[in-house]
């Protein structure tokens, strides 16, 4: 029973990553990707595109630092030093139409605005953030902002102390967060926790002057570790229950001329080799070592019949042999117990 509800629950959770990923039956209206220099949101985001083009949705690419178009996106959308109402029209002009009166009715037509850096959007104008993406989201319109862990959001003088940060803002209207991180590196923190050693750290959390290097350490080969990305996936249902899961996003190795990118693989964290849980049982499996050892920690065939034939102290107490004597200590005196034997202790 247990190895088929583990099985349900794999696959329950790879079904919802799918359905986020390819922006079916608005599974997350506003997708928020935190991502980092460590490991940016380029494969994800690129995972996003493929997905879209191939369910037929209309991908449009805010852009606020991305100077070209993204191969697959359908449009782009250049946002950096310009007004937002301006921006609101253009990206309105470019998604379905979307009619109050057909609500209920599925969208015939299905459209993804995906925004390379919501830092931008912040620091323009961190009041409006939340009334901008209100106004652009609908029923047929899904959002991913990707918004960069270690880049700080410049808030202006006038911003009022006493009101939430725009991150707080866009985490609590997010409906799925997507955290982001290189699976060489984590590999390499699992690999120090197996040992009880101090984990590795990268970037700016090494504290240390001079150039980041980032991904660029001689532990990221270009093998499959290497070209990796860890998802952690929390997805807000609409009853109010919390999905979280951690997967693995193997980007496709080559692009086929006829049919351009192909998806990437998805697995479960747990399914890697480094991630996998210890086996239930506690002894050693097929081709596993014991423990070293200068004595041998088994018993022998002819050792466990001995320790199951010794008869305990006092074994003869535990048995009932009448009312109120089933208690009874059975203790019998020795030689040297007979020369300072009193009578009134017996008694007792």
């Amino acid at each position: 029973m247990a190895s088929v509800s583990s099985v349900h629950t794999r696959s329950h959770s790879l079904l919802l990553l799918q359905k986020l990923l390819n922006l079916r039956d608005a599974a997350s209206p506003l997708t928020l990707v935190l991502d980092s220099l460590e490991q940016p949101a380029g494969p994800l985001v690129a995972e996003f595109i493929t997905r879209a083009k191939i369910s037929k949705t209309k991908v449009v690419f805010l852009s606020f630092a991305t100077l070209r178009k993204p191969c697959g996106a359908n449009v782009l959308v250049k946002a950096a030093g310009r007004d937002l109402a301006s921006v609101r029209r253009e990206l309105l002009a470019h998604v379905p139409a979307f009619d109050p009166a057909q609500a209920k009715e599925k969208p015939s037509q299905r459209a993804a605005i995906i925004m390379d850096s919501v830092n931008n959007l912040a620091s323009a104008d961190a009041g409006s953030l939340a009334a901008f993406l209100s106004s652009i989201l609908t029923p047929a319109v899904s959002i991913v902002a990707v918004y960069h862990d270690d880049v700080p959001i410049i808030l202006p003088r006038t911003f009022n102390e006493y009101e939430p940060h725009p991150f707080t803002v866009l985490s609590h209207l997010a409906t799925a967060i997507l955290r982001v991180s290189s699976l060489r590196q984590e590999v390499d923190r699992q690999s120090a926790r197996n040992r009880a050693l101090q984990e590795p750290e990268w970037g700016l959390k090494e504290d240390r002057e001079g150039i980041i290097i980032g991904l660029r350490t001689k532990s990221s080969r270009a093998d499959e570790d290497g070209r990796g990305v860890v998802i952690d996936m929390e997805l807000r249902r609409r009853s109010g229950r919390t999905v979280a899961e951690k997967f693995i996003l193997q980007p496709p190795a080559a692009a086929s001329p006829a049919t351009g990118r192909a998806p990437g693989k998805i697995s479960l964290l747990t399914d890697h080799r480094m991630f996998a849980k210890p086996a239930a049982e506690g002894g050693a499996g097929e081709g596993e070592e014991e423990p070293e050892s200068t004595f041998n920690l088994g018993l022998t065939e002819k050792q466990r019949k001995d320790r199951e034939g010794i008869v305990l102290p006092y074994f003869d107490a535990q048995t009932d042999i009448g009312a109120g004597e089933g208690g009874r200590i059975l203790y019998e005196m020795g030689r040297e117990d007979m020369d300072d034997f009193d009578d009134e202790e017996d008694e007792i």
